[in-house]
C-alpha cells in the first residue's frame, strides 16, 4: 500500500529506479563470477602480479594527460552552455568523478556527483548535468569513431562486422538529423525551442575543434595504458595486433553494467583475445591489470575527494558556531555581553 500523500504512480517508479540500480552492479558481479569459474583465479593473479612500481608510476603520469584533457574538455563544453570554470578546479573536480567512478557501482555516479556540484556551484544544477552529459557524450562518440578506423585499417575478431556497424551508425546519425530538422517544423513552438536549444548544445558539445582535440588525446591515452597492461601481463604483441583489441574493450568497459569498472570489460577481454589467437585467460588478465593501472591513474582523486570533505565539514562548523558567537554580543544597558562598552 502506498504512503498516504505518496502519488499513485510513485512506488513502482522508485521500485524501477532500484531495480536498475542494483541491475548494474549484479550483472557485473555475474560476469566476474562466470569468468572465475570458467578461467580459475589464475589469470586475475596474474595480471596484478606482473605489475610493477615503473608501471604504476607509468600510469600515474598518463592519468595525469588524460585528465587534464578530460577538463579541458569539460571546460569548453561548460563554458559553451554558460556554466564557464577554471581549468585548475575542473581538473580537481575530474580527478574526484574518475575515482568514484572506478569504485562505486555502474561508471557514472562520479560524473553525476561532478555535474551536480558544478550546477551548484554556477546556481543551475541542470546546466551542470547537461554539460556533463556533452562532455563525456563527446569522448564516447570520438572512441567510437576512432575504434571504427582502427578496426578498418587493422586485422581483428569483428573486421568482418565494421562495415555494417558503420553504416548502422552513419544512418542512425542521418535519422537523427533530419528528425530534428522536421520537428523543427512541425511541433508547438516550445517544444521546437527545446529541438534548436539541444541541436546548438549537441554542436557546441560534440563538434568544438578543442573537444575533438582533447577527446582524441584522452583516447589515446587510455590506448596507450592497455599497452602498459599487455606489456606488464606478458602478452607479447606488436600495437598493431594489440590496438584493435584495445579499442574493444574499451567500448566494453563503457556499459555501465559493471562493478568498480569490473566485469563487462574482463569478459569481453577474454572473448576478443581467444578470438584473435591468444587465450582467453590472457584477455582477463590483461583487462585485469588495465583495471588496476585505470584505478592507479585516479588515485588522486581520492585525495581531491577528501580535501573538499575536510573543507565542507570545516564551513559547516563555521556556520554552526557563527551566530551563536555574535549571540554573546547583544547590548544590554550600554555594555554588551562580552564586557565592551557600547560606542
Amino acid at each position: 500500500m502506498a504512503h498516504p500523500g505518496t502519488a499513485a504512480g510513485e512506488v513502482p517508479r522508485d521500485r524501477h529506479r532500484r531495480a536498475w540500480a542494483a541491475a548494474g552492479p549484479v550483472g557485473g558481479a555475474l560476469v566476474l563470477a562466470v569468468l572465475v569459474w570458467l578461467l580459475g583465479t589464475g589469470p586475475f593473479l596474474a595480471g596484478v602480479r606482473g605489475l610493477r612500481p615503473g608501471t604504476l608510476l607509468a600510469a600515474v603520469a598518463v592519468g595525469a594527460v588524460t585528465t587534464v584533457c578530460s577538463a579541458w574538455r569539460w571546460r569548453v563544453v561548460a563554458r559553451a552552455l554558460g556554466a564557464g570554470l577554471a581549468l585548475p578546479a575542473a581538473t580537481a573536480a575530474y580527478y574526484g568523478s574518475q575515482f568514484l567512478n572506478c569504485t562505486l557501482p555502474g561508471g557514472v555516479l562520479g560524473d553525476l556527483h561532478r555535474g551536480l556540484r558544478h550546477g551548484a556551484d554556477c546556481g543551475d544544477p541542470v546546466r551542470g548535468v547537461r554539460a556533463v552529459a556533452w562532455e563525456r557524450t563527446a569522448g564516447q562518440l570520438v572512441l567510437a569513431v576512432l575504434a571504427l578506423g582502427v578496426l578498418l585499417a587493422l586485422p581483428s575478431p569483428v573486421q568482418g562486422a565494421v562495415p555494417v556497424l558503420a553504416a548502422v551508425a552513419a544512418g542512425a546519425a542521418v535519422a537523427v538529423a533530419a528528425t530534428g530538422r522536421v520537428a523543427v517544423r512541425w511541433v508547438p513552438a516550445g517544444l521546437a525551442r527545446a529541438v534548436r536549444t539541444v541541436a546548438g548544445e549537441a554542436r557546441a558539445g560534440l563538434l568544438a575543434p578543442a573537444v575533438l582535440t582533447s577527446s582524441a588525446l584522452v583516447c589515446a591515452g587510455h590506448l596507450g595504458l592497455f599497452l602498459l597492461a599487455a606489456g606488464a601481463a606478458g602478452v607479447p604483441g606488436s600495437p598493431a595486433r594489440l590496438l584493435p583489441l584495445a579499442v574493444v574493450v574499451l567500448i566494453a568497459a563503457a556499459i555501465p553494467f559493471n562493478v568498480g569498472g569490473w566485469g563487462p570489460r574482463e569478459g569481453v577481454a577474454a572473448w576478443v583475445f581467444a578470438a584473435a589467437g591468444y587465450t582467453a585467460a590472457e584477455g582477463a588478465a590483461v583487462a585485469t591489470a588495465f583495471g588496476v593501472l585505470t584505478l592507479v591513474s585516479v588515485l588522486p582523486g581520492a585525495v581531491v575527494l577528501l580535501v573538499h570533505r575536510r573543507r565542507r565539514r570545516s564551513a559547516e562548523r563555521s556556520a554552526r558556531t557563527g551566530p551563536s558567537v555574535q549571540g554573546h554580543h547583544v547590548v544590554h544597558g550600554g555594555v554588551r555581553e562580552d564586557g565592551a562598552a557600547r560606542g
